[in-house]
């Protein structure tokens, strides 16, 4: 099986490039064209400013916050395979982790903030010990993908 969230990732720099357009036709209609009239609904144009900015900078800097990656698996071959780079406003460092299924000694998940941000760490054995890899951070997959991930896993986790 393989799949990958792309359709996320790319979903998620469309919204903020929307917003970042959004955001800057208000500031022009407001301070440069004058366009919209204040008060609006009792507040004056500061206050919608810092409002309509900390609205972006939340919907912005929220993917970075949690750790948003792009993630491709795939178990088709004799090894598991995970590409995963951060997906935020700057992209990040590209990886993988490689794990032959026989070596591989399984998985453990972990969640913060209230489950919207869920890590992946990997088990592999190597010799008489066992490996850990980095946390992958999966909070990006859809509910399918995130199944679809866990079953593949635990398919070829040792049994306990």
């Amino acid at each position: 099986m393989t799949f990958d969230n792309s359709k996320t990732i790319i979903n998620l720099r469309i919204k903020i490039f929307g917003a970042t357009v959004l955001l800057l036709a208000y500031v022009v209609l407001t301070y440069v064209a004058k366009v919209i009239k204040f008060p609006l609904l009792g507040l004056g144009d500061t206050a919608w400013t810092v409002i309509l900015v900390v609205l972006y900078l939340i919907g912005a800097f929220l993917p970075m916050i949690l750790n948003y990656q792009y993630i491709w698996f795939s178990d088709e071959d004799e090894n598991i395979v995970l590409r995963y780079f951060t997906a935020g406003i700057v992209g990040g460092k590209k990886n993988t982790v490689e794990i032959n299924k026989i070596s591989f000694a399984g998985f453990q998940i972990e969640t913060k903030y209230f489950g919207f941000s869920k890590t992946l760490i990997l088990y592999q054995r190597s010799g008489q010990q066992t490996a850990k890899y980095p946390p992958i951070y999966i909070s990006a997959l859809s509910k399918e993908q995130y199944k679809k991930l866990i079953s593949a896993l635990k398919k070829y986790s040792p049994a306990v």
